[in-house]
């Protein structure tokens, strides 16, 4: 690689990234029940809309939680889903895998194979903030269905 291509290389701005994994673990601690169990699953309904959410991982420092936008699409648009890690003892929630992407990394070359954004993980973090905004009002409800 020559020297101006490394001088243009996308390079990740760490801090920012943690600002944002740190915002989507805030968002999340409002709906997040202390006490779950793997496989508990409950429904986030704000003036934005529904989040499903199901607890697929449960350990003594961290989670792994499905959420999934609740869209009436009737199968013409996906539905948003993405899979996201929690860390307690961090206090950030970054996502593990997005829509058909298992697996995001740091950064991606571009362009590439599958046409992913040089940030995509980045991308794919803010989009998770922007899912989690369905219940920035204080009056969201929460229908948990544990078992």
């Amino acid at each position: 690689m020559t020297r101006a291509a490394l001088k243009d290389r996308y390079q990740p701005n760490v801090n920012q990234f943690l600002a944002l994994c740190g915002r989507n673990y805030a968002h999340i601690q409002r709906w997040l029940p202390e006490e779950c169990q793997l496989g508990d699953q409950w429904q986030v309904s704000g003036t934005f809309g529904c989040l499903d959410v199901e607890v697929l991982e449960n350990t003594p420092y961290t989670q792994l939680v499905s959420i999934t936008r609740n869209v009436d699409s009737q199968g013409v648009v996906p539905v948003p889903k993405v899979t996201v890690r929690i860390y307690h003892d961090a206090k950030l929630a970054e996502v593990l895998s997005s829509q058909q992407i298992f697996r995001l990394q740091a950064v991606y070359d571009y362009p590439n194979l599958r046409m992913h954004h040089p940030d995509e993980k980045y991308q794919v973090n803010a989009f998770l903030e922007e899912l989690l905004k369905i219940d920035c009002h204080a009056h969201s409800n929460v229908s948990h269905s544990f078992g």
